[in-house]
């Protein structure tokens, strides 16, 4: 039975959220805590399965708490219960970025939260936490010139082999659990002149992917963009699926565009992944890029077989080490669909050589 620890300000809210997780058999609420410190204070003496972490709390808030655990090398594997505002997405994406795993977006009254939908999901998404890896906290190392020097080298290489690619080409990438922190390794290292564009697909509610697009354009000079309905596809930007809705490319009189639909969920997400391959089956792209990141579950892999029996392919799964969940990656590479198994810091570079620059 899986130990978790409920970090709440509101007695009520952690009562709901108690009753709801020792509902389940798999879970056991083995400690509750009102703030930050002391939660800073339980996770510094014991360790727990999961932790589920409110983010407004007083004398020490979740993002604050999330920070010293960094400072202090204490791995948790950390939930986020937030409110699903347009400020609740930035600090979840802060969160996320601080070494959160994943979040729940809590409804503002305690009431609504015993919800069979809102139960089922904090369930689901604490099962992929408690299961996750644990972050990893490595000693900052202080980059030398050497360090400089080789990796301006590397870069010069990519740039020289990467000017000579041809074809039209097409990246489409998928991650989940562990995404958006990961889409920061990779996405601001493309430059703006690459000779492709960028669909992704990275599990998350609506209301929470245009503060990813956000971010990720605020880090890139490639162009990082919300995908919108009509949206024409163009190389150098990269288009980000609306939460809730799946994603497709269309094709009209050579140009390409993004469509979406409100099919039920497939995989149990929405978007999904494998919409977004299937719609490039009968495109007339050279080769399509698959890029399959960290994630629980196997979505992509259904519809990188089905795109593999109509178009030349070319798939990129990171490397299960750097994967917080070595679900998707997994189920791609267990199919033989793999052509390159990458650690996440190497991926960009990848994707590079794949498709080229202008």
């Amino acid at each position: 039975m899986k130990k978790i620890l409920v970090v709440d300000d509101s007695a009520l809210m952690r009562r709901v959220l108690c009753d709801i997780i020792n509902s389940d058999e798999r879970f056991q609420v083995q400690d509750r805590a009102v703030n930050g410190l002391e939660a800073l204070d339980l996770l510094s003496r014991k360790s727990y399965d999961a932790v589920v972490l409110d983010v407004n709390m007083p004398q020490m808030n979740g993002l604050e708490l999330l920070k010293e655990l960094q400072n202090r090398k204490i791995p948790a594997k950390v939930m986020m219960a937030s409110t699903d505002t347009r400020e609740g997405a930035k600090t979840t994406l802060d969160a996320l970025e601080l070494g959160a795993l994943d979040f729940v977006h809590k409804p503002n009254n305690a009431m609504d939260c015993r919800t069979d939908a809102f139960k089922n999901r904090l369930l689901r998404i604490l099962a992929v936490v408690s299961e996750s890896r644990a972050p990893v906290f490595t000693s900052a190392r202080t980059l030398t010139a050497e360090d400089t020097k080789t990796s301006k080298k590397v870069l010069e290489l990519v740039g020289k082999k990467a000017s000579s690619v041809t074809g039209n080409k097409i990246i489409a990438l998928a991650s989940s659990t562990g995404g958006p922190k990961a889409l920061q390794s990779v996405i601001p290292k493309l430059p703006k002149n690459l000779k492709a564009p960028m669909v992704v697909v990275q599990h998350m509610p609506a209301g929470f992917t245009a503060s990813l697009a956000e971010r990720l354009d605020s880090l890139s000079e490639i162009r990082v963009k919300e995908a919108a309905e009509g949206d024409t596809l163009e190389a150098g930007t990269v288009y980000i699926a609306m939460g809730g809705k799946h994603l497709n490319v269309q094709s009209s009189g050579g140009r390409y565009s993004i469509h979406y639909t409100n099919e039920p969920t497939r995989e149990g997400v929405r978007p999904c992944a494998n919409y977004m391959y299937e719609s490039l089956m009968d495109s007339r792209f050279d080769q399509v890029v698959c890029v399959v990141m960290t994630g629980m579950g196997a979505d992509g892999t259904e519809g990188i077989q089905h795109l593999k029996a109509k178009k030349k392919i070319h798939v990129i799964a990171q490397e299960a080490s750097t994967c917080a969940v070595y679900g998707m990656p997994k189920s791609v590479v267990t199919a033989g669909l793999s052509n390159q198994i990458v650690p996440l810091d190497q991926i960009a570079q990848e994707i590079i050589m794949n498709v080229g620059v202008k």
